[in-house]
């Protein structure tokens, strides 16, 4: 069991604090953005504005600001390496050819989702329940996310049917396949649903590593409030952000698992390189 000293404590009730505020306000901004951009565009086109260039850019730029003041927030110095991001440009979540991209991130800590956030354009696939939690489940309706309930096939496949139809849309998708958060930089055996999608729309897979300085950063045996309240309240965290290059949705889906996970685990172990050669 964690022992919170009074300064953990008075560090965890501010930020969970900021946390609400700012969650609330920027949620009210992006409906008020929504409805400037959808009333604008349903007048200059036909379509639905819902998904028009401009509402998708406003919904990705939205989300990465709003995770970056996160990053801020919870103290949490990102340190991220590859395209786009040494320019300090959010990654796209379209290809050159139009069709969205697919990122593989390892699953560390809670944190994972304002880093995938902070740095990449895309839609986070979730855990179902989170869906209905206070605030959280309403602020990651409103951002797109796709809810999976893993225990159950049928939900599965229409979340892998809804993953591939955003790809074709040229809608980036950000997945930890691993299916479950682990300690420990070994990325563990990948899931084949995020590959399924990837080939049903002929999309490339971006493989993206965490590496957190402090192992205490990480889940350990407990609930995912537990691991939430000890994470926010700790003084400062360093984390590396490493990009892969990306490879073709081709192959088996044996295959592609096996490769997703090789190139991930380089990944990782090059961003643990990167903060120990800081250190």
């Amino acid at each position: 069991m964690t022992t919170f000293t009074f300064s953990d404590r008075r560090r965890l009730a501010s930020r969970v604090a900021r946390f609400v505020t700012t969650t609330v306000s920027d949620l009210a901004k992006l409906e008020v953005a929504r409805l400037r951009v959808g009333l604008l565009g349903s007048r200059a086109a036909a379509g639905s504005p819902a998904h028009s260039p401009d509402m998708l850019a406003l919904v990705h730029n939205h989300k990465a600001a709003w995770a970056r003041r996160m990053l801020e927030i919870f103290a949490i110095d990102a340190r991220p390496h590859g395209p786009f991001l040494d320019e300090g440009k959010l990654y796209p979540g379209t290809d050159s050819r139009g069709i969205g991209r697919v990122f593989l991130f390892n699953h560390r800590s809670g944190m994972d989702i304002m880093l995938s956030l902070s740095f990449f354009e895309g839609y986070i696939v979730s855990r179902g329940d989170l869906a209905t939690w206070p605030l959280i489940g309403l602020a990651a309706r409103r951002a797109g996310t796709l809810f999976v309930d893993r225990a159950d096939a049928k939900s599965g496949a229409a979340v892998i049917n809804r993953m591939a139809r955003a790809l074709k849309d040229g809608q980036g998708i950000c997945i930890y396949p691993e299916g479950t958060a682990f300690a420990g930089d070994e990325v563990r055996p990948l899931r084949s649903g995020a590959f399924r999608a990837a080939q049903k729309a002929g999309a490339e897979l971006v493989p993206v590593g965490f590496a957190y300085e402090d192992p205490n950063t990480t889940y350990g045996e407990e609930s995912f409030a537990a691991h939430m309240e000890r994470v926010a309240s700790m003084r400062r965290i360093v984390a590396a952000v490493e990009v892969g290059e990306p490879f073709p949705s081709t192959g088996t889906l044996g295959e592609l698992c096996t490769r997703g996970r090789e190139e991930l685990q380089r990944c990782v172990t090059r961003a643990r390189a990167r903060l120990c050669s800081s250190s």
